[in-house]
């Protein structure tokens, strides 16, 4: 065998550990993989960027449009609104809830629906006196499984039918073709959710549980008329860098000052609201012009035009991870003060100031108004959400978008137009209609997603090029003793592991070119073994990082890594069980 593919395989058996284990983004360590490749000549120029032109990332791209065009309009907000409704039991809350959002999922990219219903759920859930941590998971996962049943499901189903139109024409799939295959898996899947899943999960408590209490977590003082701080900075009153404590907002005439800078002067009666702990109360106390607020409510519980209380769900992205608050200067970076931090369910006790952030973790924050659109796409935070915020106003043109995406689907489905022209029409026409703003639409594309993918176009064409994706589909071959259906279970089962530990679109990018070689060598169809790739790599239920939907509800939901493996692992089984026998049969070998 040669150099090449050597290289090729030490290269791609090093990019899973990085992966998985490290904070590093998939598309740089992916990029950095393929830059690699490309010095020691193993891939040339045009292998190295074939990804980027590659139809299906461009379908992906035009796809987010379209989601950003329903998201900006209040159209997911819409069916919130209409469809969650007042139900009597836990069991036709579970109902009202799956199935509008696995049938959305079918046709819109699953992250924004997620994301939308999250704030929604956890306020309806408090309404209805149902416990939060019973929705937010099935929410997830039936995200997921609605994902299976189009090819507008998921960027991964998207981008493999992309693979497959360049290497096999005439095998492209329809819009609807894994419907077939889908809608079963789909159907199951939330019958176990609807029936037994929900019911595996230990009792546990969320974000909004653990910040329900303001007293907890804050101190009030007030500044005495007559005493020594009046018309002194906070910087020069000492209050900007206590040990454990932070000055987040003055509340002021019935107006707040929120995220207090240093310069910010000290009025007499001004209601300081600080961040801490009880016992960091002393501290405040030996400050001369400082005496306990003796205001009844919260300022926290109070509403102000000027400021936004926020929950945010910290990235594995997030460039603070692993570092202290106070250390990593979060109130300059963002413009935003943070007051609380919960992890599994439960607040963060201790020094504010001396935690250091963790992947997953919610953080209760006092910002200003403009906060949480300027960051609601940041790659920083999972979820943006606003504390018991109205929902968002359905405009006008919500009717216009959700109209725009039915158009797409049936010129796709009906042959007009390819799925790529189809979508880039779509898109279009939602930004010069209005329902998508420019800038909004910049802000849907997940580069981080587009450039992963167009990066694992490298790798695979590296295996393929080299020689060692036929090696190793011979190895395969030899683990599947030649029998195709033995093979299509070891494919089924080495994508759903490696989407458990790395992004599903990796998993099924850098696989495709062995699976394919491997159907090659033993003379059948590919059609099965690429269907089985779009399925397992979509079967990410059993870690939170396996899927981004899986962590977005990891700290709301206040679970515990074990609860993924406890619901998730059946419904893995359930999927496998109902995708294996069908696919040979819509696509035989």
């Amino acid at each position: 065998m040669p150099l090449d593919a050597w290289l090729a395989l030490a290269v791609v058996i090093a990019v899973f550990p990085l992966m998985a284990f490290t904070r590093i983004g998939a598309d740089m360590i992916l990029l950095g993989a393929v830059i690699l490749l490309l010095t020691l000549g193993v891939i040339d120029p045009q292998q190295a960027l074939a990804g980027f032109s590659n139809s299906g990332l461009f379908t992906v791209a035009f796809m987010y449009v379209l989601v950003a065009s329903i998201r900006e309009t209040g159209g997911i907000d819409l069916i919130i609104r209409y469809v969650l409704g007042r139900p009597r039991t836990e069991g036709r809350a579970l109902l009202r809830l799956l199935l509008p959002v696995a049938s959305m999922s079918g046709f819109l990219n699953n992250t924004p629906v997620v994301a939308t219903y999250i704030p929604a759920v956890l306020s309806w859930s408090r309404r209805m006196a149902f416990p939060a941590h019973r929705f937010l998971m099935p929410l997830s996962f039936a995200s997921i499984l609605g994902g299976t049943i189009t090819l507008f499901g998921t960027s991964t189903n998207l981008v493999v039918n992309g693979m497959l139109a360049n290497r096999y024409p005439e095998l492209a799939m329809g819009l609807f073709d894994i419907a077939w295959v889908g809608v079963p898996v789909a159907v199951v899947g939330v019958l176990y959710l609807l029936l037994v899943g929900h019911r595996l999960l230990p009792k546990r408590r969320g974000a909004d549980q653990a910040f329900e209490n303001p007293r907890e977590f804050t101190i009030e003082m007030e500044v005495d008329r007559q005493g020594p701080l009046v018309d002194k900075t906070v910087e020069g009153a000492g209050l900007r860098h206590l040990q454990e404590l932070f000055l987040v907002e003055i509340e002021r005439d019935g107006n707040v000052v929120s995220v207090v800078g240093p310069g910010e002067k000290l009025k007499g009666g001004d209601r300081l609201v600080f961040a801490g702990t009880s016992a960091a109360a002393v501290e405040l106390q030996q400050v001369r012009g400082l005496r306990p607020s003796h205001d009844g409510e919260s300022s926290l519980e109070k509403e102000f035009k000027e400021r936004r209380l926020v929950e945010a769900v910290v990235s594995d992205q997030c460039q603070f991870v692993g570092q202290r608050i106070r250390e990593g200067h979060f109130r300059t970076l963002y413009g935003a003060a943070v007051l609380a931090v919960c992890r599994s369910g439960e607040r963060v006790a201790g020094n504010l100031g001396q935690i250091r952030l963790q992947p997953a973790d919610v953080l209760l924050l006092e910002a200003r108004p403009p906060f949480i659109e300027r960051h609601r796409q940041s790659r920083d935070f999972l979820l943006i959400s606003q504390v018991n915020g109205a929902a968002r106003p359905i405009h006008e043109k919500a009717w216009l978008a959700w109209s725009i995406l039915i158009g797409v689907i049936a010129l796709a489905t009906f042959g007009v137009l390819s799925l790529l022209n189809a979508a880039m029409f779509g898109a279009a026409l939602a930004v010069l209609t209005g329902c998508c703003t420019i800038g909004a639409a910049k802000r849907s594309l997940d580069v981080q997603v587009l450039l992963t993918i167009a990066a694992s176009f490298g790798l695979g064409s590296a295996l393929e090029n080299s020689g060692m994706a036929q090696a190793l589909a011979s190895t395969t071959l030899g683990m599947a003793d030649g029998n195709p259906w033995l093979l299509l279970f070891v494919v089924y089962a080495v994508v759903a592991l490696l989407t458990a530990l790395i992004t599903n679109n990796a998993a099924a990018v850098i696989t495709f070119p062995i699976v394919v070689a491997s159907a090659e060598s033993l003379g059948v169809s590919p059609m099965p073994f690429v269907v089985a790739v779009m399925f397992a790599a979509s079967a990410s239920f059993i870690t939170p990082i396996g899927y981004q939907t899986n962590l977005m509800v990891y700290g709301p939901g206040g679970y515990r890594f074990g609860d993924y493996l406890r619901m998730g692992g059946l419904l893995n089984m359930l999927v496998a069980l109902v995708a294996l026998p069908l696919i040979p049969l819509i696509w035989p070998f």
